[in-house]
């Protein structure tokens, strides 16, 4: 009896069930423990995602390049997550998580850092401006200069005069850095999603797990805040801020040429990445079977949960297997995924929903720099506070909506479609919400005296400024006093110059103005009173559509986690992650920047040739693209979403006959063992006390002899009835 006693105690890996005696180790501390861990690493590699996503416009300005290529650096953070996410997902479940976990967050850190490295191995920006700093003078170079053999014409270099400009343009190949730098921090997050929540669904109880991973979830959206806001107080710093004169600096946060300091961002954010690391080495490879229920049960219940087939496909880690073991049974367990109708519906409608969704969070903070005339500080700090929080508020609510709900698996898909359907609609709104083009002389309106302007073929020269020899290709934007934006001081006609750096004023400016003889100061003109007005209503309309939406995200996550085996958890968590991963995160921002580079109305130009970041954009095109593309790919995700119900009520009516037929024969078999047991209890009581006695040598012999003895006696009664009958 010790013994058997004691092979209850131990798993069928020779480790121990019961819990801990030792405070330390205990089953409930290690998973409270492993869950502060993983909310930190949570937080730290969404914190540092967003902020990628905060520098997007800092990073097109620094390195000059255009926004399909930075949607290329974005969607490298995938390709390091393709790269190894299957295999992680595989055999990082049968091994050490914990420790595999802290193996990535330091693999983001390294990766972190090395994005921050351009800023210190580059030269310092050198922004396009006429406007120059003379040290104990007001007066500045004519802005418009007259038959000057030295200036370039119309974006020309005269011959023999060599471009000095070319000078360090090999340093604008850096991005190359951010690039590599992305695709490590991508390898370093691959097992922190499908280890992490597998490991939290095999030690948690069951009606807590949805609750956990809606908590881990909503960390992750808190991490996005604090990344947000990270931008937005770094893009208000000079990118070579303690090196410059900040005097010297002719133009602001709101000017299309500014870049702020982008590196600080990284350099913060790698930091938190490596501490989030540390606990993880602490961990258990796993936690006592007991830790499910034990605590609550009686230990009758208790051997039945030990016992569990449940349990024995919920911790298939603790099984000793080799690689060569694993890696042969890699295919026939993917092909048995695959095989899932459910899943693969399931697959193709995130991947739709999520090209949507990277696309549109990606490029929302530059949607609201160039379509509202908002600064780059201005679009961090408001998805930082108004935005994301609203996020991070439905997805909780959203968990907490199923635990109290007690959703089935058909009653969660159900909450999820619903949210993304009230979401959708909600956000048709967005296109009457509209801002007119900003008034740049020969780009969006014409000159004075001009009656059309052909967006095709805008030209900035006109009879105003036929005088000056002025380049075509600079943005070195001036504000008119009428209202007007002019693309240089130049091209403004200016003749004069008076103050210095960002004081400047020009004057007599045959393009301002009918008289011709205004003013104009340094900078685009901000008086957009459309857009002031309809801001509120963008950001209300946000808020309210990004709480809607993601409600669904927890119930969502959970019926992918619900509609396999328990054995394929991780491995389906992790394709899951790879295929969304290689066919969203990777193609989206790419696609998405494209198309938004199509409605650019003035480029910027580099210093040996070649486009580089946009300067201005068509509003109204801008508006139809990113919308318009959003909206389409959300709408194809609700057609997929018709099958996969149908297929999905199927499976559920299926369950629900086999349970019924299950309690059945269970039903039967008990009735069958009960009958056996009555039986067997009228035989008993036929038998006399005295021979319930201990089964010894010395007493088994009378005892036997008394029931022969009794026998005759039984058949002379017999005979009896049987005469009196």
């Amino acid at each position: 009896m010790a013994v058997g006693a004691e092979q209850g105690r131990l798993g069928e890996n020779g480790r121990s069930n019961a819990p801990s005696r030792d405070a330390g180790s205990s089953p409930c501390s290690s998973l409270k423990m492993f869950l502060g861990a993983l909310s930190f690493a949570y937080f730290s590699k969404s914190l540092s995602g967003s902020y990628m996503k905060s520098t997007i416009t800092q990073l097109e300005r620094r390195f000059d390049i255009p926004s399909y290529l930075i949607g290329v650096i974005d969607g490298s953070f995938e390709v390091g997550n393709l790269l190894v996410i299957a295999f992680v997902s595989y055999f990082g479940a049968k091994l050490h998580r914990p420790k595999i976990i802290a193996i990535g967050c330091l693999l983001m850190s390294i990766g972190t850092f090395i994005i921050a490295l351009p800023h210190f191995i580059i030269g310092r920006y050198e922004f396009e401006t006429s406007v120059r700093w003379v040290i104990n003078s007001t007066d500045s170079p004519a802005p418009c200069p007259k038959n000057s053999a030295a200036i370039v014409a119309q974006g020309s270099i005269l011959p023999g005069v060599p471009n000095t400009k070319c000078e360090g343009e090999s340093n604008m190949s850096m991005w190359i850095y951010v690039l590599l730098g992305n695709v490590l921090r991508g390898i370093g997050e691959t097992p922190v999603q499908p280890l992490g929540i597998s490991y939290i669904d095999d030690f948690a109880s069951q009606e807590n797990a949805a609750l956990y991973v809606g908590c881990v979830q909503t960390i992750s959206v808190v991490g996005p805040v604090f990344g947000y806001l990270l931008g937005s107080m770094c893009a208000k710093i000079y990118v070579d801020i303690g090196f410059v004169n900040m005097e010297t600096i002719s133009i602001g946060p709101s000017d299309s040429r500014w870049v702020g300091a982008w590196w600080l961002g990284y350099l913060i954010a790698g930091v938190l990445t490596l501490l989030s690391a540390i606990p993880f080495w602490f961990l258990p490879r796993s936690l006592p079977i007991g830790q499910r229920g034990a605590a609550r049960c009686t230990p009758e219940q208790t051997s039945f949960i030990k016992d569990s087939p449940l349990l024995e496909d919920k911790y298939p880690a603790d099984e000793p297997t080799g690689f060569l073991e694993m890696a042969r049974d890699f295919i026939p367990t993917l092909r048995i995924l695959l095989g899932n109708p459910i899943y693969l519906i399931y697959l193709c409608v995130t991947i739709i929903q999520l090209n949507s969704l990277i696309g549109m969070v990606t490029y929302k903070p530059k949607y609201i720099e160039q379509h509202f005339g908002q600064s780059a500080s201005k679009a961090n700090f408001l998805m930082g506070v108004v935005n994301i929080p609203a996020v991070a508020l439905g997805m909780f609510s959203g968990g907490l909506c199923m635990k109290k709900l007690k959703l089935s698996l058909m009653g969660a898909a159900k909450f999820a479609f619903s949210t993304s359907l009230i979401g959708y609609f909600l956000s048709l709104f967005f296109f009457a919400m509209s801002c007119e083009n900003a008034k740049v002389a020969g780009v969006t309106v014409p000159y004075e005296g001009m009656d059309v302007l052909l967006f095709d073929k805008p030209s900035a020269f006109t009879a105003c400024n036929s005088d000056c020899v002025c380049s075509a290709n600079d943005w070195d934007p001036v504000c008119g006093e009428d209202g007007i934006t002019y693309v240089s001081p130049c091209l403004a006609g200016c003749t004069r110059s008076d103050g210095s750096g960002s004081n400047t004023v020009f004057a007599q400016c045959s393009c301002v103005g009918s008289a011709g003889n205004l003013t104009a100061r340094t900078g685009q003109c901000l008086d957009r009173e459309d857009c002031d007005r309809m801001f509120p209503y963008f950001l209300a309309l946000s808020v309210i559509t990004s709480f809607i939406i993601s409600l669904g995200g927890t119930p969502g996550y959970m019926l992918l986690i619900r509609c396999i085996e328990p054995q394929l958890k991780s491995l389906a968590l992790g394709f899951h992650a790879l295929a969304t991963r290689t066919l969203a995160g990777i193609p989206a921002p790419i696609y998405f920047g494209a198309i938004i580079d199509t409605t650019c109305l003035k480029w910027g130009q580099k210093r040996c040739g070649g486009i580089g970041a946009c300067r201005i954009y068509n509003t109204a095109a801008y508006r139809t693209a990113y919308l318009g593309l959003t909206l389409s790919l959300r709408s194809a995700s609700f057609l997929v979403c018709i099958p996969g119900f149908l297929l999905l009520r199927q499976q559920v009516r299926r369950e629900q006959r086999n349970a019924v037929r299950g309690a059945l024969a269970k039903g039967g078999a008990e009735m069958e063992a009960l009958g056996k047991d009555e039986t067997a209890d009228r035989e008993a009581a036929l038998v006399p006390e005295a021979a319930v006695v201990p089964e010894t040598a010395s007493v088994r012999e009378p005892v036997l002899r008394d029931t022969e003895e009794s026998q005759p006696t039984a058949e002379h009664h017999s005979r009896d009835r049987e005469t009196r009958l």
